[in-house]
């Protein structure tokens, strides 16, 4: 049975990624991109479905020990377990170095005190645990073949088939290194070269110290921030600088439920507000490197923008269930691809169009094409923004006038204007100035309801939306207006759950809310630290500061977060990591800094 959703650690080499469970447990890796079929499938299904597991000899009715001790070995995304035993102490140590040829997963067993048994258990699974490969030996090398696929195992340690699995039974001894190595190969090419652990291990650590050591953020919160920095790092698919919202797929954000999509695919709006972030701690090339996949995937289409594209800029995202697979905790349906590629959502032009602002603000090189693009957008906008959406959330009922997304638009539009004041592009000046007080005026009066004092989700309605905390952060309106100190403190009392953290809108009391889905969701952690933004921002910097250190703390062992936390179950829920909750929490952090918002 897979673990809790906070139990697993994020390994990968910026092109694909593993997740590790504290007992020593692979049960997710794609190979070889993060949106190709899974090799390792357990964590949305059994063990039937594809793990790899190494630690600690166990009985055949005993649960695998859970690691004693894991952390990341300093600032990288080296994983480091300890586990004690009667018989001593072991350490085993993963990681994926950065590709440099076929994408490996090494795994090296390092002997602490004592003498320990140990078992490496593999079973692999190829088309998300549906194919049972062909596994032979070539050369004394262990290959799992099956269609165009292979993965090559090799180790020093002697393994053994059983029950269409591959074991390998040793013991370690102090000081003692046995290492493993998984690579993936077209099934058509020759062998993947011979695995070096020890020196694929130093170079990754070096990788890693030579990264980080660009974050220009040295403030209070710098343990917090920099491990999201790596995690979004670690997100990025470094071919193209595609950005992920996470690598994986169905996690449920209800447990037992239905809301499970495929988040491994790169949403414009998750990038965007990611590209604000690196480019706010000194991480200029990713930033670059993010603007040309933009420039590259809208290319020629801009006015047909959609909301996500593949992470080299395919637009076909087709979805589809796998029936075959029972869903993490038997959530199902289990999805692959994302239907929502093709959604109306207005609020899209807006991040994007905030995303060039700010490079062009930060001094990133000019390109002259991200100016047309950004006139492009807002020629599209000034005939389609009065339309309904279905909004950031991606509703899957019907559409509607979502405050949010007129807000971005009216934010696409002043961004331009700000572009063309500053002579760097040609455009309608006073025709685009005044749309966007037509859609100030607008918002102002369809979105707000004066009885309340507070904006609301869409015009005529009387449900709150956590994206309606973005106003001031976004320069709407100013962070002291009654508008927006009145709508921080409705979702304050309407949206919030017991412990304080936020909601993104209500789901419950009908069978299908406006999202047009049944059941429950958990509190969406990138509103709660919208939530903390916003109390800084009104000058309620000690609450923000309280709320800010509590979100912290709902962080895994390692410091990674996924989408949303379950205030009933009080455990985290939703595909994981999300970078749509690491970048407000850099965010969040630099604001509170700068605030001077923290204790100590």
């Amino acid at each position: 049975m897979a673990g809790r959703i906070e139990d697993y650690a994020l390994i990968g080499d910026m092109q694909t990624a593993a997740l590790v469970c504290r007992d020593g447990t692979v049960d997710w890796l794609c190979l070889p991109r993060f949106d190709s079929h899974a090799v390792f499938a357990g964590l949305l299904g059994t063990e039937e479905h594809g793990f790899w597991r190494l630690g600690p000899a166990h009985g055949a009715d005993t649960a695998p020990p859970a690691a004693d001790r894991r952390r990341y070995r300093g600032d990288s995304l080296i994983l480091e377990s300890e586990y004690d035993t009667s018989r001593g102490t072991v350490r085993v140590t993963d990681f994926m170095p950065p590709r440099d040829g076929a994408p490996q997963l090494i795994r090296i067993v390092e002997g602490v005190s004592g003498r320990v048994p140990m078992r490496s258990e593999l079973r692999m699974r190829f088309s998300y645990g549906r194919v049972v490969p062909w596994v032979h030996k070539v050369d004394g090398r262990t290959v799992a073949v099956a269609g165009p696929d292979s993965v090559w195992l090799d180790t020093e340690a002697p393994t053994y088939g059983r029950n269409l699995t591959t074991y390998a039974d040793f013991t370690v001894s102090p000081g003692e290194r046995i290492a493993f190595t998984i690579s993936w190969q077209p099934s058509h090419r020759e062998p993947p070269a011979l695995p070096e652990p020890e020196s694929s291990l130093e170079a990754t650590a070096e990788f890693w110290r030579e990264w980080v050591d660009h974050c220009t953020y040295h403030g209070p919160y710098r343990e917090a921030v920099v491990r999201s920095l790596i995690t979004l790092k670690a997100l990025t698919y470094a071919p193209t600088g595609g950005i992920v919202a996470a690598p994986t797929t169905s996690l449920p954000e209800e447990i037992g439920g239905v809301r499970n999509w495929d988040y491994r695919y790169t949403w414009l709006r998750d990038a965007a507000i990611t590209l604000s972030s690196l480019l706010r701690t000194g991480y200029r090339e990713e930033a670059r490197a993010w603007r040309e996949w933009l420039l590259r995937a809208v290319a020629g289409d801009p006015e047909n923008l959609q909301i996500m594209y593949g992470i080299a800029g395919e637009r076909e995202l087709g979805e589809a269930e796998l029936d075959w697979l029972p869903g993490y905790e038997g959530s199902h349906p289990v999805r692959v691809g994302n239907g929502a590629a093709h959604q109306l959502q207005l609020d899209v032009y807006g991040e994007v169009t905030e995303a060039l602002h700010l490079a062009h603000m930060t001094g990133l090189n000019r390109n002259d094409y991200a100016s047309l693009l950004q006139l492009k957008l807002i020629q599209y906008l000034e005939k389609h923004w009065d339309q309904p959406d279905e909004g950031i959330w991606e509703v899957r009922g019907p559409r509607r006038h979502f405050v949010h997304s007129k807000v971005m638009a009216w934010v696409a539009v002043d961004r331009t204007i700000k572009l063309i004041e500053s002579g760097d592009a040609d455009g309608p000046l006073e025709r685009w100035r005044e749309l966007r007080d037509d859609i100030h005026r607008d918002v102002c009066e369809k979105g707000y309801d004066r009885e309340r004092n507070t904006f609301t989700q869409s015009y005529g309605s009387r449900e709150l939306d956590a994206s309606l905390l973005l106003i001031p952060q976004m320069g709407f309106l100013p962070p002291d207006d009654k508008r927006v100190i009145g709508t921080i403190e409705a979702i304050q009392r309407e949206l919030s759950t017991e412990d304080g953290f936020i909601l993104r809108y209500p789901t419950e009391g009908s069978e299908e809310g406006v999202d047009g889905l049944p059941g429950d969701e958990g509190a969406f952690l990138a509103c709660s630290f919208w939530m903390a933004d916003d109390l800084a921002m009104i000058g309620r910097v000690d609450e923000a500061r309280k709320l800010f250190e509590r979100l912290l703390a709902l962080r895994n062992d390692l410091g990674l977060l996924a989408e949303e936390w379950d205030p009933r179950l009080q455990r985290q829920v939703g595909n994981f990591p999300q970078a749509f909750s690491h970048v407000p929490l850099i965010d969040t952090a630099l604001r509170l800094t700068a605030s001077g918002a923290y204790g100590g």
